[in-house]
């Protein structure tokens, strides 16, 4: 009897979709930024006659901007590695869809602060913190063994490699908070100190 034998290749990709999420070979956030404005671009053309429409009030169409626009483009940003560049990419973005709203267009102008304050809209970095940090003291206060829980408490041994180290997620969080896992931990468990020490993050 002849053996017959098959080879199996796998591929490698830099990047790929998971929950709707892009998850790159890096651990950059980038890519799944730029696909998160394409789509939320994509949400606010299709609604381009409610925000063009006379009937409508300023504050509906705010409303509708936030649920239909702004979820789309903020879905999953509690993982993100915020960067300057990234801040700036979305910023403007949401800038600009709200002075479609509000029909400002050149040579018509209104400062970005002015134009949150009509909107009731925060400092995007701000907005993401908030997120962030809802959602990681949400993790936090799970049970111990849980998949959430223990993936944000993982500390991966062994050695890197030589040279500056990358920043990643963690890092900037705890350079945010400026206290060690443990610590905040330990405030996740009491809402009151957890939710002062957003305050002040956020402030």
């Amino acid at each position: 009897m002849t053996a017959i034998y098959f080879s199996y290749y796998i591929q490698i990709s830099s990047d790929f979709s998971y929950l709707g999420t892009i998850v790159a070979e890096n651990g950059g956030t980038s890519r799944e930024v730029n696909v998160r404005i394409q789509k939320a671009r994509g949400s606010f053309s299709k609604l381009r006659r409610v925000w063009l429409s006379k009937s409508l009030q300023k504050d509906t169409k705010i409303r509708i901007f936030n649920g239909c626009v702004k979820s789309v483009l903020l879905y999953g940003c509690e993982t993100w590695l915020v960067t300057n560049e990234i801040q700036r990419k979305i910023q403007t973005f949401v800038n600009r869809c709200l002075r479609y709203i509000l029909r400002i267009w050149w040579p018509n102008i209104i400062s970005n602060k002015d134009l949150w304050k009509v909107t009731v809209q925060e400092d995007i970095n701000l907005e993401i913190r908030k997120i962030k940090f809802r959602w990681i003291s949400h993790t936090l206060r799970k049970e111990d063994g849980e998949i959430p829980k223990a993936a944000l408490l993982w500390n991966p041994k062994g050695n890197r490699k030589r040279g500056r180290p990358r920043n990643s997620w963690r890092k900037s969080v705890i350079k945010e908070v400026g206290r060690s896992w443990n610590e905040l931990r330990f405030l996740a468990a009491d809402r009151q100190k957890w939710k002062g020490l957003i305050d002040n993050l956020c402030a």
